[in-house]
This record gives structure tokens, sequence and C-alpha cells, in this order.
């Protein structure tokens, strides 16, 4: 019985990596050019006013850099970009080596072929433990069909969906 009151970092990653998520690339032009880092915990927050957030680890040393900027888009990445997933993961490194990206609206980068991106302005931030939970308010956003979400589940990389999902009904 005591497995189930087991809080440690390594049985909490365990358990919660059940939850499959998206994976996303934060970028945001900065003081010192173009500035970046995966994130997997994005979420949207609210339709209106229309805010999405996402959770930095404490320790990042990239955040500070966007959070100066007061601005940032996020980048939901296609299946085929694992090698950004895991290049813009990777600390001390030139993240934007060889990756195309345009301006977005806010004038942060966008990644080449991304999924979809959200443009936002820093809207607040809160302390979430080891993390800081971030509110963007977002400003301009935009989409590609035809392709499918890079996924994360259970430590793993899974490229799109194999099965289409049944659309569900909303429930008034």
């Amino acid at each position: 019985m005591t497995e189930y009151f087991d809080l440690t970092p390594q049985r909490l990653r365990h358990v919660l990596g059940h939850f499959a998520s998206g994976l996303t690339v934060i970028t945001a032009a900065t003081d010192n050019g173009p500035a970046g880092f995966t994130c997997q915990s994005f979420s949207s927050l609210s339709l209106e006013p229309a805010l999405v957030s996402f959770s930095p680890a404490r320790s990042s040393s990239t955040w500070p850099q966007l959070r100066n900027a007061g601005r940032f888009t996020v980048n939901i990445l296609r299946a085929e970009h694992q090698h950004l997933a895991a290049q813009f993961a990777r600390s001390g490194t030139d993240k934007f080596a060889g990756v195309d990206y345009s301006e977005s609206p806010l004038g942060n980068p966008v990644l080449d072929q991304a999924l979809a991106w959200v443009d936002c302005e820093l809207h607040q931030e809160y302390d979430g433990g080891d993390h800081t939970i971030v509110v963007g308010a977002v400003r301009a956003l935009g989409a590609r069909d035809g392709a499918e979400p890079l996924l994360f589940f259970k430590g793993r990389y899974f490229e799109g969906v194999e099965a289409p999902a049944r659309r569900l009904e909303q429930v008034a």
C-alpha cells in the first residue's frame, strides 16, 4: 500500500508520464538574439480573454531571457520535429543553429513548419513549486492543416496519432 503514497520525484515522473502531451518550443527575440526552450507543459487557459499557460523549470536559464523580453511565441511541434524538441532542450548550445524561422507579428521566432504557433505578451507569473506558471495573453496565432502532432508519452516521442479520434459532441 505504501506505493500509493510514494510522492518522490521519480514516482511522480513515472505516474504522470502516463499523461500524453504535445511538445512545444517557446521562443522570443531577446537582446542577445533569438532564444527558446522545449516545453511540454503547455495548455489553453481561457478563451475570453484569450490566455495560454506553460510552466518552465525554475532552473531554466532561458526563461529569464524570455521573461525580460515580455513576449514569446509558443511553437507547437509537428510529428517529424523530434530533432527540434531535442535541440531546444539542450543547455549551453546555439539552439537556433540550422533552424529556419520567420518573425511573428510581435517579432518572435516562429519555427518554419510548426504545426501551430501562438504569439503572446507576458500576462502573469505564479509560483509553481520547482516550476513557474506563466500566463500569456494571446495576440496572434496560426495553424497548418494536414500535419500530425509530436506527442510525448512515458518518456518517449510519438509521431502523430495512428487512428483518428472520434469527435466528441459538445454537451450543452
